[in-house]
């Protein structure tokens, strides 16, 4: 008999949250125990950033990946790494207007006003905001399965408005190779898409 792929196990989804769980709960422990270096408000937000971009990419990489490995139930994953991914750009969001701003709403509006970075970061945590909002069951059956298509293809532009923003905030220190990988694996992502489309065409 064959063997059962690993994420067909009933243990693969608590695994995965509790892997999702993981950096999180590594934030926390050097956080409490003062060690994320000598700005550990600014490690905190970026590690917090860094891993909301891992996991965006991470959803996005389950269709071509289902696609590519013949595996339809990898998409079983899918939600769950979009839910994380939103959750960890909420503590982003939520870190940086705490630690930075000190949750002073009128600074925090300036501070998007002034800075095209922190403008591109709030407006992808906009866009990314309906997509979360309707990941559950219920909002699919009301929208119906179409619309509610429709409107989780704007994860892509999630993605292009989080890269910009990530771009932006390296720029400033002329670090450029990080956002490099990652934009090349994003048009990796559309290209994949892009080219399933045209073949079904």
């Amino acid at each position: 008999m064959a063997k059962r792929p690993i994420w067909l196990h009933p243990a693969a989804k608590p695994l995965l949250f509790l892997l999702c769980l993981a950096p999180l709960a590594h934030l926390v422990w050097a956080a409490a125990s003062e060690s994320l270096g000598p700005n550990p408000a600014e490690a905190l937000i970026r590690g917090l950033g860094d891993w909301t971009l891992r996991l965006l990419w991470l959803t996005l990489a389950i269709t071509p990946l289902r696609h590519w490995s013949g595996q339809p139930a990898l998409l079983r994953f899918r939600r769950m790494l979009g839910v994380f991914s939103f959750a960890y750009a909420c503590l982003h969001l939520l870190a940086y207007g705490w630690l930075d701003m000190g949750l002073e709403p009128a600074e925090i509006a300036r501070d998007i006003a002034k800075r095209p970075f922190i403008l591109m970061g709030f407006t992808a945590w906009l866009l990314i905001l309906p997509l979360a909002a309707t990941s559950f069951n219920r909002a699919i059956k009301a929208l119906g399965g179409p619309r509610w298509q429709a409107l989780h293809r704007a994860v892509y532009a999630v993605a292009l408005v989080a890269l910009m923003h990530f771009i932006w905030m390296r720029a400033g220190k002329n670090n450029f190779a990080e956002p490099a990988v990652y934009g090349a694996l994003l048009a990796l992502l559309l290209g994949a898409r892009l080219w399933r489309r045209m073949r079904q065409r």
